[in-house]
């Protein structure tokens, strides 16, 4: 097989391609036995005419078709890496020549990764801020434990509900003194002040007894989902059926024994401080990452294809979606209620998407610019630690990995690391 490649517009080549007569007639032959069972020809039985009756009853194109489909795939992707283009849309076609008994020869137009121009990605400077974890903030993490560890206590019938009570309700929602769907519910669970219910629904019950019935005047907000409900007068009556009050525990020594394996509240200080230490140095680390990152990519100008950003647009419509059936919500319900259709919803994760795409290009211009190899061992590695997280054999994760063409992103990702390394290992610390 030969092939050749011209550069006809910045991020788009013409690969030609020529297969030899021996390797498109032996394409041609199984598509003769493809067709054959499949044609009608007087004197012959179904599937028993030779390739040259067929040839000849309907002329040699109709063999054309599937035999292209053979062995056109698998000429293009060895130009490809013949080549050493990296193709990221898919090709368009034209034959050249496509003839029975000479060499099939066809053009392949597809837009390729473009070509980064790095700019300055060595001595980037970050600033670097000394981490102090304050008493405060000490206090705060502790004022948590407290608030996840409260018991719920019933009160009395005489207690008056405030805000941060949990109460047990029944109630009903009328619109023009009708009930209407999704109104009414019996033995709930609210937390007053938790915003589960329509702006005012809450406040409406601070004060109430055990026992007491309350109407409650409200107005369903303009954006409600519920269109027959958006921005309607409605009417709730509600009775209070039990009301709880959680208690805090005082923070001592009993506290830290209760809420940690720590004997006294100073060790569970101390176990806080070094946890928010390492927290805030963490999240420092990041932060500078990210800003040697950002530099090194604001410095590049390039021309990203449209059809990368669209895929990774794609990709991140996808994600959402997930995120939102993980929380109990489909895309589809999520349009709904948001009065968005999917193209719209897209469009707004183009911008992030150029950028991540960007970001990823500059990257691996790094990585390939330096060398930044990646092993066979690090890849083994690296599948060995996401098994463990997954809790499976790291074969067959491996397998799912080579199987879903995943492998070769999980190498990128690694370069990639690798790149942010060394824009740290050569990058200049400034006092903020």
């Amino acid at each position: 097989m030969k092939s050749t490649v011209e550069k006809i517009d910045q991020n788009k080549v013409v690969l030609e391609v020529e297969v030899p007569v021996e390797k498109f007639e032996a394409a041609l032959g199984k598509a003769y036995k493809k067709v054959v069972t499949k044609v009608t020809i007087p004197g012959f039985r179904k599937g028993k005419a030779p390739r040259k009756i067929v040839e000849q009853f309907y002329g040699p194109e109709i063999l054309f078709e599937d035999a292209l489909e053979i062995v056109v795939p698998e000429a293009y992707f060895a130009a490809v890496e013949e080549q050493g283009v990296e193709p990221v849309d898919q090709p368009n076609f034209d034959m050249v020549q496509l003839e029975v008994g000479k060499p099939l020869i066809f053009k392949a137009t597809v837009t390729v990764k473009p070509e980064v121009a790095l700019g300055e990605y060595k001595g980037l400077e970050y600033q670097v801020e000394s981490v102090e974890i304050t008493e405060e903030a000490v206090q705060q993490q502790l004022d948590s434990l407290q608030k996840r560890h409260a018991k719920m206590a019933v009160l009395s019938e005489d207690a008056e509900a405030q805000m941060g009570d949990t109460v047990t309700i029944d109630f009903q929602g009328f619109k023009d003194g009708v009930p209407f769907e999704g109104g009414k519910g019996e033995d709930y669970h609210l937390e007053l002040g938790s915003n589960t219910f329509i702006p005012g629904f809450e406040d409406g019950l601070v004060g109430a007894k055990v026992g007491e019935e309350r109407t409650l005047e409200l107005t369903f907000p303009e954006e409600y989902h519920v269109a027959d409900l958006a921005g309607q007068p409605v009417q709730f009556k509600t009775v209070l059926k039990e009301m709880k009050r959680k208690e805090y525990a005082a923070i001592d020594d009993e506290f830290a024994k209760d809420v940690s394996d720590f004997e006294t509240l100073d060790e569970l200080k101390e176990d806080i401080r070094k946890n928010l230490q390492t927290q805030a140095e963490q999240a420092q680390d990041r932060e500078m990452r990210n800003t040697l990152i950002e530099k090194a990519v604001e410095s590049v100008e390039v021309e990203i294809p449209s059809a990368m950003v669209e895929e990774r647009a794609e990709q991140m419509l996808q994600d959402y979606g997930r995120r939102l059936e993980y929380q109990g919500l489909s895309l589809d319900k999520f349009l709904e209620m948001t009065k968005q259709d999917i193209n719209g919803l897209r469009a707004q994760f183009t911008p992030e998407a150029e950028k991540s795409v960007k970001r990823d290009l500059v990257l691996q211009a790094i990585a390939k610019t330096e060398n930044l190899d990646v092993s066979e061992e690090e890849i083994n590695q690296e599948i060995e630690t996401l098994a463990a997280n997954y809790n499976q054999p790291a074969d067959v994760l491996r397998k799912l990995l080579v199987d879903n063409g995943q492998l070769d992103n999980l190498t990128e990702s690694l370069k990639a690391d690798k790149a942010v390394q060394f824009l740290v290992d050569h990058a200049k610390a400034v006092e903020a």
